[in-house]
């Protein structure tokens, strides 16, 4: 039996069954990539659900098949579990949004490049959002960005669960060149700072807001 993370699998209700995540950054996928998702998973007999992490998941692949789907995917795994970077979730923005007052999808696309997958303490979500209607569901991220009139907000520490919490604002009127280096350094914080299996809201309250302030 594998284990969730082997191969980019999370074990199924059943024990039995497995599903696989291909990395489709911040949502955005190609009819190419869509036809061969559904080829795959028709093939294989496999049903199709799209994520809340903007990813979809191909599920009730049996474990002799998950190989055989990623070689004919041809697609790396999206960070579905583990300690580290998972997803980042992004809005239309301005490339596509009437209401977008920033280029959400963009910086989303640059963080994925940056993060996705990096190994850290405790699994860590990020998310952007053009405007503050917060679509990209900001405020429950580790690190959140919120594009403004007049540049970036930065909220840190929060989550969902079964203890959620809100990010706590630490930055506004930010440029996309000062708020992709508050994310770097709060990325490192969280590096040097985070007990095992702790993500930074929680490191936050442990240590204090101020201990982050002071690093950036």
């Amino acid at each position: 039996m594998l284990n969730d993370g082997d191969r980019g699998v999370v074990i199924q209700r059943d024990k039995v069954t497995y599903a696989i995540g291909p990395h489709l950054p911040c949502g955005v996928v190609t009819a190419e990539q869509l036809r061969k998702i559904a080829d795959v998973a028709e093939r294989l007999g496999a049903v199709l659900k799209v994520t809340s992490a903007q990813r979809i998941a191909i599920i009730g692949l049996r474990e002799d098949q998950v190989d055989t789907a990623w070689a004919e995917l041809g697609m790396s795994p999206g960070g579905l579990t583990g300690l580290c970077v998972r997803s980042v979730k992004a809005c239309p923005g301005t490339t596509f949004c009437k209401r977008g007052l920033q280029d959400s999808l963009s910086v989303g696309l640059e963080l994925d490049r940056l993060y996705h997958g990096r190994p850290m303490p405790g699994k860590m979500k990020l998310g952007v959002s053009g405007c503050p209607n917060q679509c990209g569901e900001t405020n429950f991220r580790d690190i959140g960005l919120v594009g403004t009139a007049h540049g970036w907000k930065v909220l840190v520490g929060g989550n969902g669960g079964g203890k959620p919490r809100i990010g706590q604002p630490i930055a506004e009127d930010l440029t996309t060149d000062q708020a992709l280096a508050m994310v770097a350094k709060i990325v490192d914080y969280a590096v040097a700072n985070a007990k095992p299996h702790e993500r930074i809201g929680r490191t936050i309250e442990r240590l204090g807001i101020d201990s982050l302030k002071a690093v950036l």
